[in-house]
């Protein structure tokens, strides 16, 4: 079997992405001890060819199902990393007590409603609930503690 391997690598090669050559061998010389010697194959090239083309088959139905051309790779240029410095640190922890703060400022109705609905992500019926206003109420209310929290800009 070890003697086919470099025609059916090249075989491959051939066929598929330089990156997935060696998956896609394994996967042919996988296939291969997994049927085992139950029955003597009469023609080994062959058959070695026919399970290649098999499994080349698979592969490709497999990444259009994933739309794996679609998937870019995980590199800095199309994923930059966003790195945590001390600066960002420091702002975000200003921008949380800047919130905190226009929090406390904000009308005790306006804040509980906003803080249920975005922090506790309760529905409008059920914060109007909770608080004992309509629903109608509830959505007046995250609006104004929206745009009182753009007025600081702040999210």
């Amino acid at each position: 079997m070890s003697s086919h391997v470099p025609a059916l690598r090249r075989y491959i090669a051939k066929r598929a992405q330089p990156g997935d050559v060696d998956d896609l061998v394994q996967d042919v010389l996988v296939r291969m001890h997994v049927r085992g010697q139950a029955d003597p194959v009469a023609n080994v090239e062959g058959y070695l060819f026919q399970v290649a083309a098999s499994v080349l088959t698979d592969r490709a139905r497999r990444d259009t199902v994933r739309h794996r051309g679609a998937h870019h790779e995980l590199t800095e240029a199309v994923h930059p990393i966003d790195e945590l410095t001390p600066e960002r640190v420091l702002r975000g922890r200003e921008d949380v007590d800047r919130l905190a703060n226009a929090l406390e400022e904000m009308p005790e109705m306006t804040r509980d409603a906003f803080v249920l609905h975005r922090f506790e992500e309760m529905s409008y019926d059920a914060i109007g609930e909770h608080l004992g206003i309509s629903s109608s109420a509830v959505g007046r209310h995250i609006m104004k503690a929206v745009r009182f929290l753009a007025a600081r800009d702040l999210p």
